[in-house]
């Protein structure tokens, strides 16, 4: 009954901080603003963009938790992926931090009025956001989901459907994020947008599954 409780819990805790991920998106909506090339000469409160920052600080935060509450179990299943899986999430984590560094910045500039001469920088700063978006967000999101579908799959703790999305969206999303690095679709774009969906339908249900169900009975079985 202990370990039951115990995978219960974890399965709990697991399932609460993939859910916490999905609080950046109305960073799509709040980063509007700062994407002004005048921004740092505008005036009013640089309210939106903090309060993104916050929630992107709170996503980078719940994927290492996710992945080090999801250790204990999954490196019964496969120890080499597990960790893999865990140092993966650090690393998606470190890039969130460093994009959000750079708006950090970009507020700076614009509080301390750095006016005209550091519009350049301020734009820079940005671009280098949205490039590093497509990193922390988009590429190591769709590297990690790839790596727990097939772990899950395997594994069978959970539905294999549900591993099943993981492993279809993360290519998908590969496939998204190489066409904008490489232009052929813009970032903001639908396509773009749209080739986030399995994965973002894969996180979300993997998060309820957890919540709700907890692993399946099979765990631990080979």
């Amino acid at each position: 009954m202990t370990t039951l409780d115990s995978n219960r819990k974890t399965s709990l805790v697991a399932g609460i901080l993939y859910l916490l991920t999905f609080v950046s998106i109305p960073t799509l909506s709040l980063y509007i603003p700062i994407h002004d090339p005048n921004y740092i000469l505008g005036p009013g409160p640089d309210t939106n963009v903090i309060i993104g920052n916050i929630l992107e600080i709170i996503v980078a935060l719940a994927c290492i938790g996710s992945a080090v509450a999801l250790y204990p179990i999954l490196k019964k299943q496969n120890e080499g992926a597990a960790l893999v899986l865990v140092g993966a999430r650090v690393l998606e984590a470190g890039a969130i931090f460093a994009g959000v560094m750079f708006l950090l910045t970009v507020v700076t500039l614009r509080q301390t009025g750095a006016g005209a001469e550091a519009l350049i920088t301020s734009r820079t700063l940005v671009t280098m956001y949205d490039r590093m978006f497509l990193i922390s967000q988009s590429f190591l999101p769709a590297i990690n989901d790839l790596l727990l579908g097939f772990i899950l799959y395997h594994s069978r703790i959970v539905p294999r459907g549900l591993s099943l999305i993981g492993i279809i969206g993360g290519p998908v999303l590969l496939i998204g994020t190489f066409s904008v690095l490489f232009g052929l679709i813009g970032q903001r774009e639908p396509l773009a947008a749209l080739s986030a969906v399995p994965v973002a339908v894969f996180e979300f249900s993997l998060g309820i599954y957890l919540l709700v169900k907890g692993f399946k009975p099979t765990y631990g079985s080979n």
